[in-house]
């Protein structure tokens, strides 16, 4: 057991860590898990693998996973950011490294292939970016003269550049909307705002007209007939078959007929077999742990802390929205995991490293203003009366 007057760095952890947050990111997983064992044995056994590969992959990445989610969340904030600016180098590097020797799937190149398995290392550049954007905004209200804002505002243009050459247009919008946001946390002018907003709708309208499978995605969006709309038709078919309350474990039909059926669409999978009630339960989690983490960055005196796990929280409840309103043809589709939840090695260790970073930027904390005023205190009432 620990007490909570240990001082070994685990109990310190137990008693300082937002258990609520921790209990919902292993919610998702286990959530995983089980969705896993339902939409993954049928992609295997379509392209000739043992059934439960895909299955056994999955698990495997979630031991690491939990073991980095707990590793990171016990740093503290400072190592926490030094951490976060070594993998943002890193995975800078390696991103614009995929555009020269990344494997080409699906018309982009954005894994790299690396003794036996791929890494996508954008997914590890989008969480160690934010941290870093987050430490630049908070300097930048602290200390007005040094030009930490103009850098964070700089370092965008880098980490776009190779997502937009992959291409990666879906990466390139969850990016730079949470940087908009950490940008609009951090109190800067309203005229800069809409400035961004001006530019973010250029873009997208020039990513249109410039990049076709964009322009064709939004096409078929718009007008289902002008193309091929074979996984969204499955996927919405899927929630029709599921009903409320599913079809049952193993019992889905359409999901044999889903390509990334375990990857993209594994919350259609959940629809089929487990009903629309599962759904909004999971849609639940997500809400309530987003909401949990913007409520305790907020309780925070520090910028940093303040901006950090708010952009992480808001980094990944987007990410979960597009991928769940693709699978509602509420959006374009648009190739993006469920945090936690869908298969892929690089997005559930990169996940793990952002809501490490989360719990460790939301410990509980003494907050060292207060207690140096409690002792200006406490020496005034001691000293004698004149």
């Amino acid at each position: 057991m620990l007490g909570r007057t240990d001082k070994n760095p685990i109990a310190e952890w137990w008693w300082t860590v937002d258990r609520l947050l921790l209990v919902f990111i292993l919610a998702l997983m286990t959530t995983g898990v089980i969705l896993s064992l339902a939409a993954s044995p049928p992609v295997a056994l379509r392209l000739g693998l043992s059934e439960y590969h895909f299955v056994i992959r999955h698990i495997i990445f979630i031991i690491p996973a939990i073991a980095i989610l707990i590793g990171v969340s016990i740093l503290s904030p400072q190592n926490i950011r030094r951490l976060a600016a070594l993998v943002f180098i890193g995975a800078l590097v390696l991103t614009f490294a995929t555009l020269v020797i990344g494997m080409e799937a699906k018309g982009a190149k954005r894994w790299l292939y690396l003794g036996g398995f791929s890494l996508q290392p954008s997914e590890f550049l989008k969480p160690a970016f934010l941290v870093l954007a987050a430490w630049l905004f908070a300097e930048g209200t602290k200390r007005p003269d040094v030009p930490a804002t103009l850098i964070a505002c700089l370092l965008i243009v880098p980490v776009v550049t190779p997502l937009i050459l992959q291409p990666d247009f879906g990466q390139t919008l969850l990016i730079a909307i949470a940087w908009a946001a950490l940008f609009f946390m951090a109190g800067m002018p309203w005229g800069w705002i809409v400035l961004l907003g001006g530019v973010g709708i250029v873009g997208s309208v020039g990513a249109y007209f410039t990049m076709d499978h964009v322009a064709r995605r939004i096409d078929r969006f718009l007008d289902p007939s002008s193309g091929d709309t074979y996984q969204v038709d499955r996927a919405i078919e899927s929630f029709t078959s599921g009903g409320w309350f599913g079809r049952g474990p193993g019992e889905g039909i359409v999901k044999r007929a889903l390509p990334d059926s375990h990857t993209d669409f594994i919350f259609a999978v959940a629809g089929e077999e487990f009903g629309a009630i599962f759904c909004l339960i999971v849609v639940a989690i997500f809400a309530a742990f987003v909401v949990r983490g913007l409520s305790r960055s907020y309780r925070a005196s520090d910028a940093f802390l303040r901006l950090a796990p708010a952009g992480l929280c808001m980094l990944i409840g987007l990410q979960a929205t597009i991928n769940m309103a693709v699978n509602l043809s509420l959006v374009p589709a648009k190739g993006m995991t469920l945090p936690f939840i869908s298969y892929g090695g690089s997005s559930m260790l990169s996940l793990a490293f952002a809501g490490g970073m989360i719990l460790g930027l939301t410990r509980r904390r003494t907050d060292p203003i207060a207690v140096r005023s409690a002792h200006a205190d406490r020496m005034f009432a001691e000293s004698p009366a004149e």
